[in-house]
């Protein structure tokens, strides 16, 4: 089985492939404090609550945005499963042509982002990526990876607001009943809610009018579900793209 982990700013995701099944996910905070042996304690306990043995494991990929929690996590692959995982990034073969002027700025999460959405979608598409970032790929008809835009992710946002508005409470992030708010705490929710959608179905349109042509528009991340159905571009929500495309990637490099 192939353990894939997507480290990411906010949350790391795990996963558990049985060929092209997953089997069970965990999404965690992510601690840069964290040591190999914390790591690893914890990932046990997750396996031996969802009833798996860490010996199934024969394989790991790793896709991280978080550079210095690299190094911990990979340890934690050695000591904890004896594996040697495999870290995607530059030298890494993904079969993306990339357009892009340097190809190593480029996150993992949006390279495998691209992989598995033009391998179950096709192109052209674009990718809403909805984490601590919110972040754009568009990858054209002949699969090649075009570029994108990104921008400060909706917690990110609303974070900052809480922060610099000293009036501002912290608020559930949930659809309102109106756009327009009777009280404070749902001003915010719809000046927030309603203000990404706005930006995604802006952004869309413009990539579109750039290319020339129409493209499906799938959006993924831990808000995506919140955001996407109040959007008139985005047409599908697929919260595993990114682990898919790191199965994916793995079996590109598995020879």
């Amino acid at each position: 089985m192939l353990l894939v982990i997507d480290i990411g700013n906010t949350n790391i995701v795990y996963g558990i492939y049985d060929g092209e099944k997953l089997l069970h996910h965990w999404r965690v905070s992510t601690n840069r404090n964290s040591t190999a042996d914390e790591y690893g304690v914890a990932i046990r306990t997750l396996f031996a609550y969802a009833g798996f043995n860490h010996a199934d494991i024969d394989a790991i990929a790793i896709a991280s945005v978080v550079p210095p929690l690299n190094p911990a996590i990979e340890q934690m692959c050695r000591r904890y499963f004896g594996i040697e995982p495999l870290v995607i990034g530059p030298g890494v073969k993904t079969g993306l042509p990339i357009h892009y002027e340097n190809p190593r700025e480029i996150g993992a999460d949006r390279i495998v982002d691209a992989v598995a959405g033009y391998a179950k979608y096709g192109g052209p598409l674009i990718i809403v990526d909805f984490g601590t970032a919110t972040t754009f790929g568009v990858i054209s008809a002949d699969g090649a990876y075009l570029g994108g835009a990104i921008c400060p992710g909706v917690g990110t946002s609303t974070e900052a607001l809480f922060q610099r508005a000293a009036r501002l409470p912290r608020i559930e992030l949930v659809k309102p009943k109106s756009v327009i708010g009777k009280n404070t705490v749902a001003g915010m929710q719809a000046g927030i809610i309603y203000g990404y959608v706005g930006l995604v179905d802006g952004i869309v349109r413009r990539i579109m009018a750039e290319l020339g042509q129409k493209c499906r528009v799938v959006a993924t991340g831990g808000l995506a579900e919140l955001i996407a159905p109040e959007t008139e571009t985005i047409e599908t929500v697929d919260q595993f793209l990114t682990l898919e495309g790191m199965r994916l990637v793995y079996l590109r490099n598995k020879e």
